[in-house]
């Protein structure tokens, strides 16, 4: 699963990282961000509800 994030519409809300904790982070400036080796803990519903949960939308997979 390819995971994308757009900086430019991310606000920081930290939905992502609350949802899926495993897969996503939030930078030095509170903006999501990708842990490393996160295709090691990808849960497919998981990151679909991330995605979900983002209030602007800055997540998505492919």
């Amino acid at each position: 699963m390819r995971i994308s994030i757009d900086k430019g519409r991310c606000i920081g809300a930290g939905q992502c990282a609350l949802t899926a904790p495993k897969v996503f982070t939030q930078d030095d400036d509170g903006f999501s961000e990708l842990l490393p080796d996160y295709e090691d803990a990808l849960d497919g519903a998981t990151v679909r509800e991330a995605v979900r949960v983002c209030p602007v939308q800055a997540i998505s997979t492919g």
